[in-house]
């Protein structure tokens, strides 16, 4: 089974700053991966601010028919409405965890999209959210090593069974 990954804003942002050089490699090598892999999930909310970045906040800004074919291009992960739903569990999320309201939108629309990690810089690597995980992509490999399992030969047991006991021989006697 596939991960799905809820990315957050400002590692969209990275991808097209090139401001950070570094952080603009390592964002567009997880947005490639999550394209191959097609287990990419963002919000509405996520393209709204996208594309605000893209138009007004960047270095190198993008004229509106530039930003807009960004975004349409994401449109294409199925992004989440920010709607009723989200709204209220987004309310759950900000009491319990004490989040921000935006950020608390943000998990809201991970959780349900069943989304396994969400990939930001906004908040604590490892934080867990029901069951999704916050993780740093700036901290972490794009390519983890996955677990390996192999079955090990069965080694000789160390001791003597403990199944049922043997009965005493009758000493003097000749078995015959």
């Amino acid at each position: 089974m596939i991960e799905k990954f809820f990315v957050d804003t400002n590692i969209l942002v990275y991808v097209y700053d090139d401001a950070h050089p570094a952080k603009q490699a390592i964002a567009t090598e997880w947005i490639a991966r999550l394209w191959r892999e097609q287990s990419g999930r963002i919000s509405t909310q996520v393209l709204n601010e996208l594309y605000v970045n893209l138009t007004r906040k960047l270095p190198r800004r993008f004229n509106a028919d530039q930003a807009w074919d960004v975004i349409e291009g994401y449109a294409a992960w199925q992004p989440q409405a920010i709607d009723r739903d989200v709204l209220f569990r987004a309310r759950e999320v900000e009491r319990r965890y004490r989040l921000s309201w935006w950020d608390s939108l943000i998990v809201a629309a991970a959780q349900l999209q069943d989304c396994d990690v969400l990939l930001t810089e906004d908040l604590h690597a490892g934080m867990v959210f029901e069951r999704v995980t916050t993780r740093n992509p700036f901290a972490t490999q794009v390519q983890e090593p996955r677990a390996s399992y192999s079955v090990v030969a069965e080694l000789p047991p160390r001791h003597r069974s403990r199944g049922r006991p043997r009965k005493p021989r009758p000493t003097g006697t000749s078995a015959g």
